[in-house]
């Protein structure tokens, strides 16, 4: 008796398989080669971090950098730039697209295309930065171990090769963007935390000892506690409650327009609108409070130099002003997804107003609550621009963000500046942490 064969089709977009991954020896000597390379990748950074430019070390460049770019960039005539930047940005993006789509395929022209793009542009990348001539030999090298690493990679992958290849390419604008714009600068600032104000000599944690000892640097930590106490709460509060008392009522989308009206302005034009509001002068008052007093006989007050304590509450009340309305809406949305069979029960079992909101509509809008706290917190710790405009940060009304500009622009103490910064993302870091896996856990929820 004969046996038939069936043959399974083959996906003509299938990325080809490989099976250099798929055997344990095979995924063993992947994984050694590339331990052993990314340790010879880390010892020639730390030799090229450590190999120290002389007054006599010129920049090598090939023909073209970054800088030149941007020195004939300026150079032109402004309507100029903008149409030149796009056109740069679109070849290069022109470039990655084209590398994403053709590249991964199968083929040996294909393959040499990952290669050359695999060692070439790591090659181009670093020389665009213009490196010091003692260090030319490290960056080529790093370049071209990081390209070998990545297509070695690439061409044992259990995807297929070009998998990797393709991964690398979508991920790496973002990326670099990422490290450049967010990974370099806190690094950058946590090590010159540790230095003088002009960065030349290692004081160790003196900066940090400035900070909660000196009268300026701790009256930034207590204040901008206070603001981190206060202003979530209160916004939560109030937006809270406005949210329940309007919520299905005759006119509700104007009231919420009202409240909501604030959150368009920006903190330095609240600032200034209530600057106005706190003023206080000689004759006719133009500030409503300095107003009202004068017209019942009282002399005319100086709400924003009365310390401690009052005056970083006047301050407190503009950021309430403009975050009220951001807690209302989002909470009001949270209310009204509550679903209307669990108040139903609830006013079935007898239960008043007071306890379906606390037993019924708070633990439904628990997720909203936490969002909205730990936003409202995080931009409160954050706070800048409020305290720039109506003081300066004077008569102790200074908090971390302020100070931390302060010193750097105004001192010009970057030891100090620092030590405010990492002191400010240690503040705002749990809260981070702890949005992310609040929100986490809602979608395993769900």
């Amino acid at each position: 008796m004969s046996h038939a064969t069936v043959e399974k089709p083959v996906e003509a977009d299938a990325p080809p398989v490989t099976t250099h991954g798929t055997d344990a020896k095979g995924r063993a000597v992947t994984r050694t080669v590339l331990a052993v390379g990314f340790v010879v990748l880390v010892a020639l950074a730390l030799l090229l971090v450590f190999t120290t430019s002389t007054e006599e070390s010129a920049r090598t460049t090939i023909g073209f950098s970054l800088n030149s770019f941007f020195l004939w960039l300026g150079a032109m005539h402004p309507l100029v730039q903008i149409p030149a930047v796009l056109v740069v940005f679109g070849v290069v993006v022109g470039i990655i697209l084209v590398l994403i789509e053709f590249a991964p395929r199968p083929g040996r022209g294909y393959f040499i295309m990952r290669l050359v793009a695999c060692l070439v542009i790591p090659v181009l990348a670093f020389m665009l930065l213009r490196p010091y001539q003692n260090a030319v030999l490290y960056v080529v090298a790093i370049a071209l171990l990081v390209g070998a690493l990545l297509f070695f990679a690439d061409f044992r992958a259990r995807q297929g090769a070009g998998y990797l290849f393709q991964l690398v390419l979508f991920m790496a604008p973002a990326s670099i963007m990422l490290i450049l714009g967010l990974i370099y600068p806190a690094i950058s600032t946590i090590f010159k935390s540790f230095f003088n104000k002009t960065g030349d000599e290692f004081v160790g944690l003196e900066n940090y000892i400035w900070v909660f000892t000196n009268p300026v640097g701790s009256s930034s930590v207590i204040n901008t506690i206070i603001w981190a106490l206060l202003a979530p709460v209160i916004s939560v509060i109030i937006g809270l409650a406005y949210a329940v008392f309007i919520d299905r009522a005759r006119g509700e989308k104007f009231l919420k327009v009202l409240v909501f009206m604030p959150v368009a302005i920006s903190f330095v034009g609240a600032g200034i609108i209530w600057k106005f509001m706190y003023d206080a002068r000689q004759g006719d008052q133009i500030g409503l409070l300095n107003a009202i007093v004068t017209a019942f006989g009282g002399d005319p007050v100086q709400w924003l130099a009365i310390k401690p304590i009052l005056n970083t509450l006047m301050l407190l009340v503009v950021f309430i002003w403009t975050q009220t309305g951001f807690a209302m809406v989002i909470l009001s949305a949270a209310i009204k997804a509550v679903p209307i069979e669990q108040m139903e029960a609830a006013e079935l079992d007898g239960t008043n107003a007071w306890q379906r909101f606390r037993n019924v509509t708070v633990p439904g809008i628990r997720s909203s609550l936490i969002v909205v706290l730990t936003t409202i917190t995080i931009a409160s710790l954050k706070v800048y621009d409020i305290v720039a405009v109506m003081t300066g940060g004077r008569d102790e009304t200074t908090v971390l963000g302020f100070e931390m500009v302060n010193q750097q622009q105004r001192f010009q103490s970057y030891g100090h500046s620092s030590a405010l910064a990492v002191v400010l993302f240690l503040f705002v870091l749990p809260l981070i942490v702890y949005n992310a896996r609040s929100m986490a856990k809602q979608r395993e929820i769900r």
